[in-house]
C-alpha cells in the first residue's frame, strides 16, 4: 500500500518507529498531487515549500528521540475558507482571490500546534454555498471514483484530497451537510460536531448560527484523532461550548451491545435512491446483529428542514456578506462614486450561487417579510429542534442515509438549483439542530459510487457516534 493510502494512525507509527520519515512522506504525496491534481482539482493553493521546511523540523524532532503527538508529520488539506497567517484563504471567490489573513483560525492553529504538515488549502463551493463543489470562483473538483461526477459540496475539495490521496485528512465546514455530504459521495469519513464544540474563529462565516468546522478522514479512528486535536473551548469565539473535551479515541470500543438505534420514516420515503436505501437497511441490519436494538421513530418535521434552512442560511449569509464591499479588503472595482463601486465590486466578483443566497436573504429580512419567512423559519426550527429532542429520550442514535443518491454527473444539477437543494434533505436538519452527525462508507452501488450512512447522536455525544460507527467499521460491511 502507498504511503497516501494510509491512515493517520499507521503513518504516526511508522513516523515514530523511524520507518519513514516526515520529509519521505510529505515527498509522497506532493507526487501523488502531481499525478491526480490535474484530473481532480482538490487545490486552490499549494504550501510545498512550507510543508517540506515542517516536515524536516518533524524529522529533526523524531531523530533528537522525542515523542510526537499524534497527527505530528501527518500531511492535511485545509478548506479555503478557514483562515491561515501568511498563506491566501480564497472561499473560491473572486472577490477574496488575493486575500492573505492576518491570523489563523483556531482549528488551525490547534493542528499547527500539533506540527501537522498543510500541504495546501482545498476548493470548495464559493463561500461554502453549494452542494457540489461546481460554484467555485476558480474551477470545478471531481470525484476521485468517477471524474465525471461531482465530489459533493461545498467541503468538495477537502473530501476529494483524502478520497484521491492528495492528503491524509482534511478539515472541511459543514453548515448543511457540506461534510458529510462530500463524504458519502467520496467514500470517507466525515464528521460535523456539535455546533460549539470546534471554535469558529477564523472560519469565514457562511451562515453563523449553523457553521461547524469537522473533519475528512480515512477511518473513524483518524476522526477521534483530529477530533481530539481540534474540539475545546475558545474565547475568541462567543459560541464556543465549555463543556470538557473528553479523550475520543476513548469511544474506539467495538461493541454496541444495547445501544438504541432509531430509523426515522422521514428518511425513507419517495426521492430516495433504491440502492442508497437498501444499504443503510443493511447497516441497521449489522447493527441489529451486533447486539443493537433497532426502533422505528418519527421526526415529523423533516420535511420543513430544507423549507426553514434556505431561509435561515440565506438571512445569515446576507448580513455576513455585507462586509465584501470593496472598501476595506478583497477585490475592488472602480466606480464613479462609492455607491457605484461596490456595486461593481460585488456584481463582478460574487458568482450566481452567492448572489442568488444574498437576495433570498435580503427578501426573507425585508420589512414587509420579515415576520411572514424569516421569523417563521426560526419558530419551525424550534419544532425540528424538539423533534430530535423527543426522539433521544427513546434511542442512544438515529441512523439514516447521509445522502438521497450516489454522487451525480458534473452540470447534471446546475441548471435546476432547488433540485440541487434537495440533495441536502437528510443533512440539514442535523445542523438545524445543532447536532453531531457522522457519514461513513457502507460499499457501493451498481455504477461502482460510493454509498454513506449518517449516524446522528445528542448534542455534545460524538463518543457514541464513534463508538458506533468504529463497531460498523471494524465488523465489515
Amino acid at each position: 500500500m502507498a504511503l497516501h493510502d494510509k491512515t493517520a494512525h499507521e503513518l504516526h507509527d511508522l513516523l515514530q518507529a523511524k520507518k519513514i520519515s516526515a520529509a519521505e512522506l510529505t515527498a509522497d504525496i506532493f507526487k501523488r498531487i502531481d499525478e491526480a491534481e490535474d484530473k481532480i482539482g482538490a487545490y486552490l493553493t499549494l504550501t510545498r515549500d512550507k510543508a517540506t521546511a515542517d516536515a524536516k523540523a518533524v524529522d529533526d524532532k523524531i531523530a533528537r528521540g522525542e515523542k510526537i503527538f499524534p497527527l505530528e508529520g501527518i500531511p492535511c488539506a485545509i478548506k479555503d475558507n478557514i483562515c491561515t497567517k501568511g498563506i491566501r484563504t480564497t472561499c473560491a471567490s473572486k472577490i477574496l482571490e488575493n486575500f492573505i489573513p492576518p491570523y489563523d483560525a483556531t482549528a488551525y492553529k490547534k493542528l499547527a500546534a500539533q506540527n501537522v504538515i498543510v500541504v495546501g488549502k482545498a476548493n470548495l463551493d464559493e463561500f461554502a454555498m453549494g452542494g457540489s463543489t461546481e460554484n467555485s470562483g476558480f474551477h470545478v473538483t471531481r470525484n476521485p471514483h468517477n471524474y465525471d461526477c461531482v465530489p459533493g459540496g461545498s467541503s468538495g475539495g477537502s473530501a476529494a484530497a483524502v478520497a484521491g490521496g492528495e492528503a491524509i485528512f482534511s478539515l472541511g465546514s459543514d453548515t448543511g451537510g457540506s461534510i458529510r455530504q462530500p463524504a458519502s459521495f467520496c467514500g470517507v469519513v466525515g464528521f460535523k460536531p456539535t455546533y460549539g464544540r470546534v471554535s469558529r474563529y477564523g472560519l469565514v462565516a457562511f451562515a453563523s448560527s449553523l457553521d461547524q468546522i469537522g473533519s475528512f478522514t480515512h477511518d473513524v479512528t483518524d476522526c477521534a484523532l483530529v477530533l481530539n486535536a481540534i474540539c475545546g473551548h475558545d474565547e475568541m469565539d462567543s459560541t464556543s461550548t465549555a463543556a470538557q473535551v473528553p479523550d475520543f479515541t476513548k469511544s474506539l470500543v467495538a461493541d454496541v451491545k444495547g445501544l438504541k438505534i432509531g430509523l426515522p420514516a422521514e428518511y425513507f420515503v419517495k426521492g430516495i435512491d433504491a440502492e442508497v436505501e437498501t444499504a443503510v437497511r443493511n447497516v441497521a441490519k449489522k447493527f441489529e446483529s451486533l447486539g443493537a436494538e433497532i426502533v422505528e421513530i418519527s421526526l415529523p418535521h423533516t420535511e420543513y428542514a430544507i423549507s426553514t434552512y434556505y431561509l435561515i442560511a440565506p438571512a445569515e449569509a446576507a448580513t455576513n456578506l455585507e462586509r465584501y464591499d470593496g472598501v476595506s479588503y478583497g477585490a475592488r472595482v472602480d466606480g464613479a462614486d462609492v455607491v457605484e463601486m461596490m456595486t461593481n465590486t460585488r456584481t463582478e466578483k460574487f458568482g450566481a450561487e452567492v448572489k442568488r443566497r444574498i437576495m433570498i436573504g435580503n427578501y426573507a429580512l425585508s420589512a414587509g417579510y420579515y415576520d411572514a419567512y424569516y421569523l417563521k423559519a426560526l419558530k419551525v426550527r424550534t419544532l425540528i429542534q424538539k423533534d430530535f429532542i423527543d426522539a433521544f429520550k427513546n434511542v442512544d442514535l438515529i441512523l439514516t442515509p447521509t445522502t438521497p443518491n450516489a454522487a451525480f454527473k458534473l452540470g447534471e444539477m446546475t441548471s435546476d438549483p432547488l433540485k440541487m437543494y434537495l440533495q441536502d434533505i437528510c443533512t440539514v436538519p442535523v445542523n438545524i439542530a445543532g447536532l453531531p452527525g457522522v457519514s461513513v462508507p457502507c460499499g457501493f452501488n451498481k455504477s461502482n459510487l460510493p454509498l454513506g450512512f449518517q449516524l446522528i447522536g445528542k448534542a455534545l455525544d460524538e463518543e457514541t457516534i464513534l463508538r458506533a460507527a468504529y463497531t460498523y467499521e471494524v465488523n465489515g460491511l
